[in-house]
Parts: C-alpha cells; sequence; structure tokens
C-alpha cells in the first residue's frame, strides 16, 4: 500500500473517532462511484495531513524528562529494540545535531508517569542515554487516536518488519481495539490483517521474539514459517533449543536456523492428523482435513447455505473469542 493510501486510510478511521462537524452542501450526483472518489478527496483534504501539520506546530514543542514518559501500552516493535546498541545510531546524530524532529506524547493518568509515549520511542531511549531532555508534542488523544497515530508513523517510514507488524495486530486486537483501527494503525486492509494475525496466532510470541524482527524476512515466507510450524508437532521446543545455541547468528541467519529447526524432525505428510467429522444433534455436518498448507472445512451437503453465511459472519468474533481464550489461559 503507497504512503498516499495509507493516509486516506490514517484519515478515515480518525475522523469517525471525533466529533462530528456541519458537512457543506455538496450538489447530488447519480454517479456513486463520483460519490465515493469525494469523498475520499475530501478526507484527504481535511485529514490527509494531519501527521505533518502536527509535527509543524512548534507551539505544541516541548522538552520533558524522558523518566516522566511513560512507555506504550502495546509495543511495535521486539524486545531488544531500545537497548543501547540498537539506538546507538540515533544518539549520535542527536548527540552531533540535537533532536531535530520531536516526538508525540499524550497527558497519562497512570501513577509512573505524567506523559505516555505515542510515537518516537528511539528517540526517547536516545536522549534518555544521552541524558538530555525529551523533544515532544503534546496532544490529548483518545486510546484509539494514539494506536493510530502510533502505526502511522512506523508505517509511513516502513519502518517495521513484517512479523513485527503481526505481533502488533494481534497486540492491538487482544486489547480490544476494533478491525478498522488496526487496519489504519498498520495501513492495510482486512483481508491482508486477517493473514497477519493468523500468523501472528499460529507461533508463540516468545518464539518470535527468540527468532527476532527479522527485517529481510517478507510475507511469504512467513507464511511459509506458520504453515511449517502447523505441521511440526514439538517445532516451538526445537526451534527455542536451536535458537538458544545459535547466540551468535543475525535477523537474517535466525529465520533460517529456526526454519531449519522446524523441518528437521518434521514426521512425513502420512502422519498428519486424521480428518477430524463435525456433529451436531447426531447429524455429521462438516468435515476437516489437514494437509501440510493448511487445515480445510467440508460442508455436508445437507448443509443449508444460509447455515454457512450466519458462520461467516459471526468468525471474526469467533476468532476474537479464540484469542482471548488463549491469552486468559496463558496467564493462569
Amino acid at each position: 500500500m503507497s504512503r498516499k493510501d495509507s493516509r486516506g486510510m490514517f484519515a478515515n478511521v480518525l475522523g469517525q473517532l471525533e466529533q462530528p462537524s456541519a458537512a457543506p452542501s455538496v450538489k447530488p450526483t447519480s454517479s456513486p462511484h463520483l460519490l465515493k472518489v469525494a469523498a475520499g478527496v475530501r478526507q484527504i483534504q481535511e485529514k490527509g495531513e494531519a501527521l505533518d501539520r502536527l509535527l509543524k506546530d512548534a507551539d505544541h514543542v516541548v522538552d520533558v524528562d524522558p523518566i516522566d514518559v511513560a512507555p506504550s501500552s502495546i509495543p511495535d516493535r521486539f524486545d531488544g529494540a531500545y537497548d543501547e546498541a540498537a539506538v546507538e545510531e540515533i544518539a549520535a546524530s542527536i548527540r552531533e545535531r540535537g533532536q531535530i524532529v520531536p516526538g508525540l506524547i499524550r497527558p497519562f493518568k497512570g501513577d509512573s508517569a505524567p506523559y505516555q509515549i505515542v510515537f518516537g520511542r528511539r528517540r526517547l531511549a536516545a536522549v534518555k542515554m544521552l541524558g538530555l531532555k525529551f523533544r515532544a508534542i503534546v496532544r490529548e488523544l483518545s486510546d484509539e487516536e494514539a494506536i493510530i497515530f502510533q502505526g502511522e508513523e512506523n508505517a509511513s517510514r516502513n519502518d517495521l518488519s513484517f512479523i513485527e507488524k503481526c505481533a502488533f495486530a494481534l497486540s492491538q486486537e487482544q486489547a480490544g481495539y476494533r478491525r478498522d483501527v488496526i487496519c489504519a494503525s498498520l495501513a492495510t486492509g482486512k483481508s491482508h490483517l486477517s493473514e497477519m494475525l493468523r500468523i501472528a496466532t499460529a507461533i508463540p510470541r516468545d518464539v518470535l521474539v527468540q527468532i527476532g524482527p527479522s527485517p529481510e524476512i517478507g510475507r511469504r515466507r512467513w507464511i511459509d514459517f506458520a504453515d511449517a510450524f502447523a505441521a511440526s508437532p514439538g517445532g516451538a521446543d526445537r526451534i527455542r533449543q536451536a535458537l538458544g545455541q545459535d547466540r551468535h547468528g543475525g535477523p537474517k541467519d535466525r529465520f533460517a536456523v529456526a526454519l531449519a529447526a522446524l523441518k528437521s524432525e518434521a514426521g512425513p505428510a502420512s502422519s498428519l492428523k486424521a480428518a477430524t467429522e463435525i456433529r451436531a444433534n447426531g447429524f455429521l455436518i462438516a468435515t476437516v482435513s489437514h494437509a501440510k498448507s493448511g487445515s480445510k472445512i467440508s460442508f455436508n451437503k445437507a448443509v443449508a447455505p444460509s447455515f454457512i453465511d450466519f458462520l461467516n459472519d459471526r468468525m471474526e468474533s469467533l476468532h476474537s473469542e479464540f484469542v482471548q481464550s488463549t491469552q486468559r489461559n496463558s496467564k493462569g
């Protein structure tokens, strides 16, 4: 998705979160397509440059002590992204030229600090390491507005790796954010988001963190990895063991090590779980078949199409219920 498209999505959801204002009268048109285009242009005009205007508004830039800024409630990077070694390049730039680009913070009602970071976490880590003040814009933001600004800044700079975006999406869903908000924060569509959630749900977070952000590994290879993980009983333990022994490999090498560990003892296709029957009131309604490429549900021809539509309409809420149940069980 282009930066222009991501700005449009960003503007659209932020517009839904704000109070509606009186809209100018529009001359009726018989073309739904033209109406949609006009609405999109109006959104871009009104909100498309919201982030740029925010950063250019120098009246709101303040210097705060880094200790007064609490971390985001939902991390968008893996552990270690804000360690001294990871922010050394930014720190060197700030040491030489000062902090040119301010971050964004919001008033925070928590006990730990009066502000909470929205974006600029690596700049915050760098000035903290240097013992300097943090230059930032202070703005009142709701939780949803904050998460969209947080994701938009990273999406517009292509700053997060694909798997970090997947994990960020899952963290947002587990926290109860709507799908349209998550899509806006990642500048992506709902179908792509569903794919990202499937990957992040299939692989335990501690395994993903151990592999690392893997910036050179894209969507297609992570889909293959998730499929291999699902078809490899005990794969998580083999990955943890292999990566524990490979402490000096780079990000790309760690992905390769993990993938090799998955395939090292993976059983043949014949060892996959047999087909599972789904019954209701004693009648067979569907069969679930399992393969390396994933599981598939085949409904009995006697099942009414309206029931399948009924199930499809509720699939998103069922998936959210499953994710929340998994989260509760892991904490228990």
